[in-house]
């Protein structure tokens, strides 16, 4: 797995979001990006750190930055999560994991006792030129808005 570290520069990339719409990393060039990276939508974890980001949303408008989630799931699984939960920002469906391995983010993890692949929960702070600013890579689910803002 060879993850982005700060200093890199973000490989463009375009991808569905849950409603079909391209989205690329040049839609974003002029301002500050957060991707945040999770393994499944509707999980429990998963849950959490998006209605943290969800409900702290303003302050990191505030603060300049949009948000992009992304996961491995179906357009219509991330659209459903979306719906239910009332997301503002778009969540990516990377089902043939492009941006998920732009960023390194996909690899071996292991959930008690048994090892396999899969998204590591990391998110990433990308400044105005689309160059990695900051690596979160112990994301705080419940508590990830002000591990972003710190």
């Amino acid at each position: 797995m060879n993850t982005l570290k700060q200093g890199d520069a973000v490989p463009n990339f375009s991808v569905n979001d849950e409603s079909g719409n391209v989205v690329s990393l040049s839609d974003y060039k002029g301002k500050k990006l957060i991707v945040f990276f999770y393994p499944k939508a509707s999980t429990p974890g998963c849950t959490a750190e998006a209605c943290n980001l969800r409900d702290n949303y303003k302050a990191l408008q505030d603060a300049g930055y949009e948000l992009l989630g992304v996961s491995a799931d179906s357009e219509k699984r991330q659209s459903n999560f979306k719906n239910k939960y009332e997301f503002p920002f778009p969540l990516l469906a990377d089902e043939d994991k492009t941006v998920i391995n732009a960023f390194g983010v996909w690899g071996l993890k292991k959930f008690m006792g048994r090892e396999y692949d899969g998204i590591h929960r990391k998110t990433f702070i990308i400044n105005e030129e689309g160059i990695v600013e900051r690596v979160i890579n112990k994301v705080k689910t419940k508590d990830h808005a002000a591990q972003i803002l710190e």
